[in-house]
């Protein structure tokens, strides 16, 4: 156990080997309730967060969700910057049919969101609340996943479930206790993730793990899924994503729609895709397994060219990996670098992204 942006997280229950195979064989149970979870309420609620995600709001369908990035200034910074990234999902509109959407953002920033945020609410029109602390989050990944969980509903429920498509989301009672269930996950398997009261958390996480340890699932801590969402080329805010990144030279294009939209930050975005510069995020193989590590530098013979921002041994594949940011001449599929992994040379080769992908 571990203390992780103020909260006691387990790095693994056992083997983060044994945990990653799991997940990628059968099903991997992880309790992901560290996230930070916002809801959005009230008749103005997507004309307001259309002004403020970097991704369209506007559009987006009762049930269905959205990668983006929340763009905007931290206390006492007059600079805009990328503050997180983050799912918006809408949910099911409010008896008076005025929309309600939700917001998952990663637990190192969830307070300086919402404090951005709450700085930019209107005097009326929208509410804006955080329900971390009355609700707990349970992601369920795997091959086995979905059926699992659809197994602990009932048949109208299950039937829901098993349809869903990716980012798309329902409600639903699970092991007698009602949930938001949405398809989605950061392990490149396909699953679900189960939003719930905190009182409900135990009951629901003992359901699942019963329900699936006969069939191969295995509790997952934050060791197998930092290795899971690396194989699949998954980028970490802190990591390949931070304050002032270029989201499209790191692969996050999909979190941003310009179109002439205005949100904070967008001129910067528009200028970026207008004239890229800077270094690009790539994926790095290696031949054995000694892996590197964030801070390792890259090298195209006697020029530093580069920095790893992620990198271990990837189970699946029986070998290291890595992704780096890197030089734009030196990014091409194939190029032949070097990693210094303590004070020693590793030859490494550009390698497409994602490492991994599922049948």
């Amino acid at each position: 156990m571990v203390d992780f942006a103020g909260w006691r997280m387990p790095v693994q229950y056992g083997s983060i080997v044994e945990e990653h195979l799991a997940t990628r064989r059968a099903a991997g149970l992880f309790d992901v309730s560290h996230m930070g979870r916002l809801t959005v309420a009230g008749p103005g609620a997507i004309d307001w967060l259309e002004g403020l995600l970097a991704r369209r709001v506007a559009g987006i369908e009762p049930g269905q969700a959205r990668y983006t990035l929340v763009t905007g200034r931290v206390p006492g910074g007059s600079d805009t910057v990328i503050l997180d990234d983050a799912i918006v999902a809408r949910d099911t509109d409010a008896p008076d049919g005025s929309p309600r959407l939700s917001l998952v953002v990663n637990a190192g920033n969830r307070e300086r969101v919402v404090a951005w945020l709450e700085s930019q609410l209107p005097p009326a029109g929208v509410r804006l609340a955080d329900e971390t602390f009355g609700t707990a989050m349970i992601a369920v990944q795997g091959p086995r996943a979905v059926g699992l969980v659809a197994s602990l509903a009932d048949v109208a429920d299950a039937e829901r479930i098993g349809a869903l498509r990716p980012y798309r989301t329902t409600v639903a009672e699970i092991a007698g206790h009602a949930a938001g269930v949405s398809r989605s996950g950061y392990t490149g398997e396909d699953g679900v993730e189960l939003v719930v009261r905190a009182e409900a958390a135990e009951p629901v996480w003992n359901a699942i793990h019963a329900a699936g340890a006969p069939v191969g699932l295995v509790a997952c801590g934050l060791g197998a899924r930092d290795t899971l969402r690396l194989e699949a080329g998954m980028p970490l805010y802190g990591h390949e994503l931070r304050e002032e990144s270029d989201p499209f030279a790191v692969g996050l294009d999909l979190g941003v729609t310009l179109d002439g939209r205005v949100f904070p930050g967008a001129e910067r975005f528009a200028n970026l895709r207008a004239r890229p510069q800077g270094r690009v995020r790539v994926g790095l193989g290696f031949e054995g397994k000694r892996s590197a590590r964030e801070g390792s530098t890259v090298w195209d013979g006697g020029r530093e060219v580069g920095v790893v921002t992620s990198g271990s041994f990837a189970p699946t594949l029986g070998r290291a990996v890595a992704l780096a940011l890197v030089d734009r001449d030196v990014s091409s599929i194939g190029t032949p670098l070097d990693v210094l992994v303590r004070d020693v040379r590793q030859a490494a080769r550009v390698t497409p992204l994602p490492f991994y992908r599922r049948a």
